[in-house]
C-alpha cells in the first residue's frame, strides 16, 4: 500500500535559508550596507524576524472614479435634469453618473438649454417645475466645473460642450412665457386702476 503525499503538492517550495554575507567582515547585519538583491520587492532582501512580513503585498489602492462617458479622471457623481410641459403632460428626465468636467459640461448645457425650451408650455411648468430644474441644473454644474480637466491620453471620446447655454438661440424660447407673464401683470395692473 503507498502512503500519499503529505503537504500541498502545488506550494511553491520554502526559500532556502542564505548565509550572511556580512558575517566573514564581522560586522552586525543591521549595520552593514544592504546590497540590492533581485527577485525582492524594491530590490533589498526581506526582513527577517518578522514572521509573514515579507510576504505582506501591501495595500491595494481603490481605483479613481472615472468618467461613465469617456473613462476620464477625476469625475464626481453628478444628476443633471430636464424637464417638458405640454399644457397637461409634464415629462421629466435625467442624466446621472460619474463624470468628468469636460462631459458634465456638456450634459449640463444639453439638458438646460431643452428644459429652457420645452419646459415651460404647462401652468405647473411654469411656475413650479422648470425653475426648479434650471436652478438645481447650475448648482450642480458648480461642482462639476470645480474639478479640473482630465490629461489628454488618459480618456475616450468625451461629449461635446458646444457653446455656453445664453449662446444658443433655443434658450432664448423661455423669453416667451416670461413676457407673457409680465404683459399679462402690467395689464391687470393697468387694468384695475
Amino acid at each position: 500500500m503507498t502512503t500519499p503525499p503529505q503537504g500541498n503538492p502545488y506550494a511553491a517550495p520554502a526559500p532556502q535559508a542564505s548565509p550572511n554575507p556580512y558575517a566573514q567582515q564581522g560586522g552586525h547585519p543591521r549595520t552593514a550596507p544592504v546590497a540590492p538583491q533581485q527577485g525582492t520587492p524594491y530590490g533589498y532582501p526581506a526582513q527577517q524576524g518578522h514572521p509573514g512580513y515579507a510576504a505582506y503585498p501591501g495595500h491595494p489602492q481603490p481605483p479613481a472614479p472615472a468618467c461613465m462617458f469617456c473613462g476620464g479622471s477625476p469625475a464626481v457623481h453628478a444628476t443633471f435634469r430636464a424637464h417638458r410641459g405640454i399644457l397637461i403632460v409634464m415629462t421629466f428626465g435625467k442624466q446621472s453618473g460619474m463624470m468628468c468636467a469636460t462631459c458634465g459640461l456638456g450634459v449640463y448645457r444639453e439638458l438646460t438649454t431643452r428644459t429652457l425650451w420645452q419646459g415651460w408650455w404647462s401652468p405647473f411648468s411654469l411656475f413650479l417645475f422648470t425653475p426648479f430644474t434650471v436652478i438645481h441644473n447650475l448648482v450642480v454644474a458648480r461642482k462639476v466645473k470645480k474639478l479640473r480637466a482630465p490629461a489628454p491620453g488618459q480618456h475616450g471620446q468625451q461629449v461635446d460642450p458646444g457653446v455656453p447655454v445664453h449662446r444658443r438661440p433655443l434658450a432664448y424660447v423661455a423669453l416667451v412665457p416670461v413676457l407673457w407673464v409680465l404683459f399679462m401683470i402690467v395689464t391687470g395692473l393697468t387694468q384695475g386702476s
